[in-house]
């Protein structure tokens, strides 16, 4: 691509080429991490940082793809045009100066304080992107196995399922430990000596680390941490934490002899997901002791354990007053006394409390304000919060609580429909918004039902597995079976065996989907099964900017 005059217009890119290359170079940045040539990986990273295949995908990331594409940093500047993607793809250098990021701030979810984020200008912002494309692959090759938490490929349900592996056979004491202020507190000449990169790549991120903070009116330096809102700075985070379960697990013996001469399992197990991590263990002593080799660990890159949100437990009995078991992620982990199996216990995961009771406040502040609504207007606004809530939590022993939170909706919505007609009958009432005691329109707009949701038990996902391995059919098989997505998604993907319908690439976990009807809706076309069909984010945006028709069929 010339800098002067351009190869290609933004809309004309061929994106199924530029993807299908710069991942052949991830690929091999991967491996030669796995096989530990720094000399091929160096090599290889500054070759994708300098083309201009991966350039292009990072302006479209932070430009299309990216939901905070219409967040400005202190440039003022956001949703570029096609014409003025083009230039920044082609002026795009990874060694700029970087500028101040734009502090905003937002709530923290179901508290009253403020969590601080920091907004890079766009431009740096595609740079970050064009960094992380080069750094992430070298890094999954290295990350520890139980570290879940801001890497692809990796969610919540599997940091869940690895906790039920980890506790199912034997009872144990945990250490639910949260990090004080991660992001703000890291240590940047500890960060910046784990990354071991050329001087010219580390100079760049020390200079996004210390760019300093516009707060309105106000300049703040920052001598540490990582700004909350930056691309690349959950990959950062992820490498400074890298290495806590290596240096909690190798400082105890694989196995201990007992009393009776058998021997077991003695080393801890140790889950991260992000910045909260969980140390099981079945000796309270041994427990402790990893817990003390946990912090001085956190001290040397200048984390801390937050005290008041950290705590010792266990899952099957009570401790020091606290009742058995531990909330993690939204999920309750908790085991129970019995006769039907071998092992005297069973392991049950269910919605945490304050799960529910904040899903309980969404519903009522939705129904509340959509008081003087249409029927219709009002199904429309709870039944994405219903499926998303729902699918959360289909992977767990959820059964009961979804008929709980149909019973409950049932009369939120019941007293929504008395306030609009306080003088009428109950029998009226019902028969105008209730057919079969469903939620529903006489057009058939139905509201979904939590208790339609089935129980689907997720699948962990294997620990030396990576996106950047290139099974394509691993992965696209995975996202499939994912609980976060609907079940229409899911029907179409299996449909489409893993690929997208546009441009015939496969789906890679971190890929945004989006659903298509090849005939529109208000063509007279429906949400059937045949008329539904997923594709890129960006395919998306191709096919209504080009007014293309996709096929229905898909290439060989």
């Amino acid at each position: 691509m010339n800098t002067e005059k351009p190869m290609y217009e933004w809309n004309t890119i061929p994106w199924k080429k530029l993807q299908r290359n710069v991942f052949k170079l991830q690929k091999r940045i991967y491996q030669a991490s796995l096989q530990g040539d720094v000399v091929k990986i160096r090599k290889l990273q500054k070759l994708l940082l300098s083309s201009q295949y991966s350039k292009a995908i990072a302006v479209r990331k932070v430009t299309q793809d990216n939901r905070g594409k219409r967040t400005a940093g202190i440039d003022g500047e956001k949703e570029l045009s096609p014409e003025r993607r083009i230039k920044m793809m082609n002026n795009l250098q990874v060694d700029e100066k970087a500028k101040p990021v734009r502090r905003i701030w937002i709530p923290k979810s179901g508290k009253q304080e403020m969590r601080p984020l920091g907004i890079p200008t766009i431009r740096d912002r595609a740079r970050q992107a064009l960094v992380k494309l080069a750094l992430e692959p070298e890094w999954e090759a290295k990350f520890e196995g139980d570290s879940y938490g801001f890497r692809p490929g990796r969610s919540a349900h599997d940091a869940v399922e690895a906790i039920f592996c980890g506790i199912a056979r034997m009872p144990k004491f945990v250490f639910d430990a949260d990090i004080k202020s991660c992001f703000d507190k890291i240590n940047h000449n500890a960060l910046l000596s784990k990354l071991q990169n050329d001087c010219r790549l580390k100079r760049v991120i020390k200079g996004w680390l210390k760019a300093g903070i516009l707060d309105k009116d106000l300049f703040f330096s920052s001598e540490e941490g990582a700004p909350q809102g930056s691309i690349v700075s959950p990959l950062l985070a992820n490498i400074a934490l890298h290495g806590l379960e290596t240096e909690i697990t190798n400082a105890f013996v694989d196995r201990k002899k007992l009393a009776n001469g058998s021997k077991m399992k003695w080393k801890p197990i140790v889950v991260r997901y992000a910045d909260d991590f969980l140390i099981f263990h079945p000796d309270l002593t041994a427990l402790k002791q990893a817990s003390l080799i946990a912090r001085k660990w956190l001290n040397e890159i200048g984390l801390e354990i937050n005290e008041g949100k950290t705590k010792i437990r266990h899952t099957l009995n009570e401790y020091e007053g606290n009742k058995p078991g531990f909330d993690f992620l939204g999920f309750t982990v908790r085991q129970f006394k019995t006769v039907k199996n071998f092992s005297g216990k069973k392991t049950i995961i269910t919605p945490s409390k304050k799960s529910i009771d904040k899903y309980q406040l969404t519903l009522k502040q939705v129904i509340r304000s959509k008081k003087h609504c249409k029927q219709e207007d009002l199904i429309k606004e709870l039944n994405p919060k219903i499926s998303g809530w729902s699918n959360y939590f289909s992977s767990v022993c959820s059964k009961e609580t979804f008929s709980k939170m149909d019973f409950l909706l049932f009369w939120k919505l019941y007293r929504w429909a008395k306030k609009k007609h306080p003088n009428s009958s109950r029998k009226k009432m019902v028969s105008k918004y209730w057919r079969n005691w469903h939620f529903s329109t006489k057009e058939g707009y139905r509201i979904n039902r939590h208790s339609d949701k089935a129980i689907v038990r997720h699948v962990k996902v294997k620990l030396t597995r990576s996106p950047y391995d290139g099974d394509y059919i691993y992965w696209s098989t995975r996202m499939g079976k994912s609980p976060l997505l609907n079940q229409s998604k899911a029907n179409a993907l299996k449909k489409q065996k893993g690929r997208c319908l546009h441009c015939n690439q496969f789906f890679l976990p971190g890929d945004k989907l989006e659903t298509y009807h090849p005939v529109p809706l208000k063509n007279g076309g429906n949400k059937s099964y045949s008329n539904t069909t997923v594709v890129h984010n960006y395919c998306h945006d191709i096919i209504f900017l080009n007014n293309k028709e996709v096929p229905m069929k898909m290439a060989n």
